[in-house]
């Protein structure tokens, strides 16, 4: 399993989960929920900017880092009813952009499984000849 699918995997489940937590439990509880797994996103956004091979993954992971930091800060500056919201509209980007990234991932697997497939097709009429 790549790292880019497993970085983007795990952001989209965290994000989902914190869709569900923040109209699931109280505004406190889900304030502190958002600033958990914001720190957590925004870690795994910047192992993605530093580490990633692909410049529109690491594109992606930069959008993520500046969605996290942002998160972080909404989270610790209004007030949990604020949070509940923000933290909301922020796990729906998170989940959005990890769909986009696992979307990319995919793309560039086919393309290059594509590849494999054209010139083996190639090779066995040449063979065949």
């Amino acid at each position: 399993m790549s790292t880019r699918y497993f970085s983007n995997l795990v952001l989209a489940l965290i994000g989902g989960f914190l869709v569900v937590a923040t109209m699931a439990f109280a505004p406190l509880t889900a304030a502190w929920l958002t600033f958990g797994i914001a720190v957590g996103a925004t870690v795994i956004s910047l192992y993605m900017v530093g580490f990633e091979k692909t410049l529109p993954q690491r594109i992606l992971g930069g959008l993520l880092a500046i969605l996290g930091a942002w998160t972080i800060v909404a989270s610790l500056v209004f007030a949990p009813t604020t949070v509940v919201w923000l933290g909301f509209a922020s796990a729906i980007a998170f989940v959005a952009l990890a769909v986009a990234g696992l979307t990319i991932h995919e793309l560039s697997t086919e393309r290059v499984v594509h590849s494999l497939e054209v010139q083996h097709v190639q090779e066995r009429e040449r063979i065949a000849a």
